[in-house]
C-alpha cells in the first residue's frame, strides 16, 4: 500500500502532525506493529514498521514509543527495537527493566498469591497459558476453545479479580491482573510530559488501547487498527497499513525538519520590480515570494518549508513514473544590466522577470518557456505561509486561486492542468510538448482576477529597459566592474519605489548557523542600512534613491514625538512593526528553526542610527551641489537627537538581545553626526548650531579616553569590557582619530588576529546570550579591507577583497555571512550590507 492509497483526510492530518515542533509517536505492539499470530512468542513486527519507527526515533524533536500489554523484558526481546524507542510494558506499569525491584513487599506478596490462584484456575484447561510479569499475571486464551475461555474468564472475574489491590485489564483473548496501577493512557501522558510533546499520535488495535485514545486532544491523532468500537477518529484495516502510515509520517517529518536538499543560499537569484521581490533556485523553482509586498506573508515559502510550503516549478519532464532522472540545468544568469533571469537546459530555456507595467497592488511574475523538449510544470501556491487552504479552478486561459485574501490567477493559455489535493491544498501540474520557436507564456498575477491576454514581448522590453537605462548612467569603478554593476542593481532592487524605504535583505530567517536559532527577519527598513545603501548608490552616480529614502524618513519623523525617539527600523511603509512572531508550521531553511516574522530590534535603543543619515546627506550634497532645505532640517534633527542621548548605553549596531552597553561604534557614530553636520554647514554656508563643535570634541575625547583598552592594545567593543568588535574599526575609518595613529594600527592588528578567519571577518567572539555560532560578515571584511588600505597594507586588502568576490554566487549575489570552514554562505539573501561593501571596496581599490 502506498501513501496515496490512504484516505485524503488522514493524509492531511498526518502532514499537519508532522509539522508540530515536538512530536510523540506511540503505538501498541501486537495487532499494530506485529500481526496477531497463534503463538505470541512468534509475533514478529513488520520490517517496514520497524524501519519507519527507527527512522522516526533518529529525527530531532521526535520521540517514539511502543506501549504494550507484554512484559517489558519480553517486548524488548521480541521487537528488537533500538534503544532510542521507548518501550513500555504491562499496559503502562513497566517503564524500565528493573521495575520489579520497585514493588513494595505487600505488592510482591499479592503478585505471588495471584500466580498461585491463576495457576490453579488454569490447570487442566487446554489452550490456556499464563504469562508472569514483574507486576502482573496475564491469562491468554487465544488457543483455547471458546467455551473453555468463557469458563476461565468467569472464574477469574469472580475470584482473584475481586481481591483488594488487584487491577483488571481485559483485552483480545487475554485478561491481566496487576498489583499496581496500569493504564496505557497514563503511560502516554507520562511520556508526553517527559518529552514535552506538542502533539502525539497513537495507533492501537486492542480494547486496552482505548484508554490511550481517550487521552488524545487538540492536534493529537488516534488510529484504530481493525474492527470494533473505538474513540479513535480514524481506522486502518491491517498492520500493513500501519507500516504505510508510519513511513508516510516519517517522510513528512524528515522533510519538514530538514528541508528537501535546500539549495546553497548564494545560488539563489533575486527578481525585483522595486515593488516586490521573488527568489529562484538554480533550477528555476520559484522558492520565495510574498504578496502584496515583500514584507507581507509568503505565498511561496518553499525556501523555508520545502515544496509543501509553496513553489512554482518548471523543469524538463523526467518521464513516466520518474523513470528518468531530471537533468540539472546547464546554468543560470541575469540578462546583462537587467533583473531578468534565464535558466538553461539543453533544449530548454526558462526566462523569469517581475513586470513593471502594473499598479502598486499587483505583482506579476512572468515566465516564458522556450525549447524543443517535453517540460513539466507544477504550480502550488500556499498563501499565508501555507496556513490557508487553497483551491484551484481551471478556466479557459488559466487557473484561478481560491481561498486567498488577495485575488490571484495564473494566466496560462493553452495549458491543460491536472489538479490534485493533499487534503488541505490543491496543486496543479501539466506536461507540455514544446515546439521550437513557439514560446509558452505563464503569468502569475497576484492582486487581480484579470485573465485577459497581454503583450509579453512588450512587457519584457519595458522591464529590461527600466533596469538597463538606469544601469547605463552609473559611474562604475574599474575593479570587478561587472560585479559592482550587479551589486548596484541588487541594491536598487531592494529599494521600494512606492515609499522610498529600502530593505536590508530580501528574506527572513535564512540562518546564521545551519540548524541554529539565529534566524531573523530582514525584510524591513533599518535607518542605518537604508542610509548606507542609498549612499553607495549616490557614490555610483544615482541620487534618486537617496532623495526618496530621506523623504521616507521625513514622513517617519512626522509620526513620532522627536528624532531622539527614532526606532532602529520600520516597515517599508514607515510604520512600526507588530510583535515578533514564529511560524511554527515551517521547519526553516535546512531545518533551521524558528522561522520568524517581525523583528524585536525595532524596540531597541541604537544610538548609531543618526550618523549614517547625516553622512548620506553630506554625500548627496556633494553629488548634487546643494542640500535640500528639508534635508538640512533633518541634519539638525539628528544632531539634536545626539545631544539628548549620546551619553546613554545602547544595544549597538549588532542589536544584541542583552543589557545595553556603552558601545564604541555607537559613540563614534554620534561623533560622525556632529562632525558631518558641521562640515555640511561649512560647505553650503549654513548656520552651525551653538554647541555642535564643542559636543563633537567632547564625544571624541570620551571615546579616546574610555574606548581604548591599554591591556588589550585596541579600541574595544564597549567601555565596560575588553572584548573586541570589528565595528570599532570606525574609530579610524570615520576620521575620529587619524589612521596613522598607532592606536588605530594596533586596533587593526588586534581585530585581524582575533576576528579574521581566512576569507572572512567575524563581528565579535563574545557570548551574546544566544546559543550557537555564526559566520563571518562580508561587511566586517570590507571594513578591514578599508583599514588595511588606510595603514598601507594594500596587498592584504586586495587578497581579502578577492576572497569576498569568490564567495559570490553564480549570478553575482552575496548573502550576509560566510562560513570559512564549511565554505558556504549564511544569513539572509541578498544582503544590502554585503553588496554596498563590495561597491565600497572596489571604489577604494580602483582609486
Amino acid at each position: 500500500m502506498t501513501a496515496e492509497a490512504l484516505p485524503a483526510e488522514l493524509r492531511r492530518l498526518i502532514v499537519q502532525l508532522a509539522r508540530t515542533p515536538r512530536l510523540l509517536v506511540a503505538c501498541d505492539y501486537d495487532g499494530t506493529l506485529a500481526p496477531i499470530v497463534a503463538d505470541p512468542t512468534q509475533a514478529k513486527p513488520l520490517p517496514e514498521s520497524v524501519h519507519a519507527l527507527r527512522s522516526l526515533a533518529d529525527l530531532s524533536a521526535t520521540a517514539t514509543a511502543v506501549i504494550s500489554g507484554r512484559a517489558l523484558r519480553d517486548l524488548a526481546t521480541l521487537s528488537r527495537l533500538p534503544a532510542e524507542v521507548h518501550l513500555i510494558g504491562s499496559h503502562g506499569s513497566e517503564f524500565d527493566v528493573g521495575f520489579v525491584h520497585e514493588l513494595d513487599p505487600e505488592a510482591t506478596q499479592l503478585r505471588t498469591e495471584l500466580q498461585v490462584s491463576l495457576r490453579d484456575i488454569a490447570h487442566g484447561k487446554d489452550g490456556v497459558t499464563l504469562e508472569n510479569k514483574p507486576a502482573s499475571v496475564a491469562v491468554h486464551v487465544r488457543r483455547a476453545e471458546p467455551e473453555v475461555a468463557e469458563q476461565l474468564f468467569a472464574e477469574v472475574r469472580s475470584g482473584p479479580a475481586q481481591w483488594d489491590g488487584v487491577q483488571v485489564t481485559e483485552g483480545k483473548s487475554v485478561i491481566e491482573l496487576a498489583v499496581v496501577q496500569t493504564d496505557k493512557g497514563n503511560a502516554l501522558d507520562a511520556l508526553r510530559h517527559q518529552v514535552s510533546a506538542t502533539a502525539a499520535i497513537f495507533v492501537g488495535d486492542d480494547v486496552t488501547d482505548e484508554k490511550a485514545f481517550a487521552r488524545l486532544t487538540g492536534p493529537d491523532l488516534g488510529i484504530k487498527v481493525g474492527e470494533g468500537e473505538t474513540l479513535a477518529d480514524h481506522r486502518l484495516p491491517s498492520t500493513a497499513d500501519v507500516a504505510t502510515v508510519l513511513a508516510f509520517l516519517m517522510e513528512e517529518r524528515r522533510t519538514w525538519l530538514y528541508g528537501e536538499q535546500a539549495p546553497p543560499i548564494e545560488r539563489l537569484t533575486m527578481l525585483s520590480n522595486e515593488r516586490n521581490i521573488a527568489l529562484l533556485t538554480p533550477d528555476a523553482r520559484l522558492t520565495w515570494m510574498c504578496h502584496p509586498g515583500p514584507d507581507s506573508a509568503a505565498v511561496f515559502a518553499d525556501l523555508l518549508g520545502g515544496t509543501g510550503a509553496g513553489h512554482f516549478s518548471i523543469r524538463p519532464h523526467s518521464g513516466t513514473n520518474g523513470a528518468k532522472r531530471t537533468p540539472l540545468p546547464l546554468g543560470q544568469r541575469y540578462v546583462p544590466n537587467t533583473m531578468t533571469v534565464e535558466t538553461r537546459w539543453s533544449r530548454l530555456l526558462v526566462t523569469d522577470y517581475l513586470a513593471h507595467d502594473t499598479d502598486s497592488h499587483r505583482t506579476d511574475l512572468v515566465r516564458t518557456i522556450n525549447g524543443g523538449t517535453d517540460v513539466e510544470i507544477e504550480f502550488a501556491p500556499r498563501p499565508e505561509f501555507g496556513q490557508v487552504p487553497v483551491r484551484l479552478t481551471p478556466e479557459a486561459d488559466g487557473l484561478r486561486v481560491q481561498g486567498t485574501s488577495e485575488p490571484m490567477v495564473l494566466y496560462s493559455p493553452g495549458v491543460s492542468w491536472e489538479i490534485s489535493s493533499d487534503g488541505m491544498h490543491e496543486s496543479a501540474t501539466a506536461v507540455l510538448e514544446l515546439i521550437e520557436g513557439q514560446p509558452v507564456v505563464l503569468e502569475l498575477r497576484a492582486g487581480t482576477e484579470d485573465l485577459t491576454a497581454s503583450d509579453e514581448p512588450a512587457r519584457r522590453a519595458a522591464a529590461e529597459s527600466y533596469w538597463s537605462d538606469w544601469a547605463e548612467q552609473l559611474a562604475l569603478p574599474d575593479v570587478e566592474r561587472d560585479l559592482v554593476a550587479r551589486s548596484a542593481l541588487t541594491l536598487r532592487g531592494l529599494c521600494h519605489s512606492d515609499t522610498g524605504g529600502i530593505m536590508a535583505a530580501a528574506t527572513t530567517s535564512l540562518p546564521e548557523e545551519i540548524g541554529g536559532v539565529r534566524n531573523w527577519d530582514y525584510r524591513y527598513c533599518w535607518l542605518r542600512d537604508g542610509a548606507m545603501t542609498a549612499q553607495a548608490l549616490v557614490t555610483l552616480g544615482s541620487t534618486a534613491e537617496a532623495e526618496a529614502f530621506l523623504d521616507w524618513l521625513h514622513r517617519v519623523l512626522e509620526s513620532i514625538p522627536g528624532p531622539e525617539r527614532l526606532h532602529p527600523l520600520y516597515s517599508l511603509q514607515g510604520t512600526g512593526l507588530g510583535p515578533e512572531a514564529v511560524i511554527d508550521s515551517l521547519p526553516g531553511y535546512a531545518g533551521s528553526r524558528p522561522v520568524r516574522v517581525g523583528n524585536l530590534a525595532d524596540q531597541q535603543v541604537q544610538l548609531d542610527v543618526f550618523g549614517p543619515v547625516v553622512e548620506l546627506i553630506a554625500h548627496l550634497g556633494q553629488a548634487t551641489g546643494t542640500v535640500r532645505e528639508h534635508d538640512w532640517e533633518l541634519v539638525k534633527a539628528m544632531a539634536d537627537a545626539v545631544a539628548q542621548r549620546w551619553f546613554e548605553p545602547d544595544h549597538g549596531i549588532w542589536e544584541e538581545r542583552d543589557v545595553p552597553r556603552h558601545h564604541v561604534y555607537s559613540k563614534v557614530m554620534c561623533w560622525v553626526t556632529l562632525d558631518r553636520a558641521v562640515k555640511i554647514a561649512d560647505a553650503y554656508g549654513l548656520d552651525v548650531e551653538e554647541g555642535w563643535v564643542t559636543l563633537r570634541d567632547q564625544i571624541s575625547e570620551d571615546v579616546i579616553k574610555n574606548g581604548w583598552h591599554p591591556d588589550v592594545q585596541a579600541f574595544t567593543t564597549a567601555y565596560e569590557g575588553s572584548d573586541l568588535d570589528a565595528a570599532s574599526l570606525h574609530v579610524g575609518l570615520s576620521g575620529l582619530i587619524d589612521p596613522s595613529d598607532e592606536r588605530f594600527r594596533a586596533t587593526v592588528t588586534a581585530i585581524e588576529a582575533e576576528l579574521r578567519s581566512g576569507s572572512t571577518v567575524y563581528r565579535y567572539r563574545r557570548d551574546d546570550g544566544l546559543p550557537g555560532e555564526e559566520g563571518g560578515f562580508h561587511l566586517c571584511a570590507a571594513w578591514l579591507i578599508e583599514a588595511y588600505l588606510l595603514i598601507g597594507r594594500r596587498t592584504e586588502a586586495e587578497e581579502l577583497f578577492q576572497q569576498i568576490v569568490d564567495t559570490a554566487g553564480p549570478t553575482g549575489l552575496l548573502s550576509e555571512e560566510y562560513d570559512p570552514i564549511a565554505e558556504r554562505s549564511l544569513g539572509n539573501h541578498p544582503q544590502a550590507y554585503s553588496h554596498l561593501s563590495l561597491i565600497r571596496c572596489s571604489q577604494l581599490l580602483s582609486a
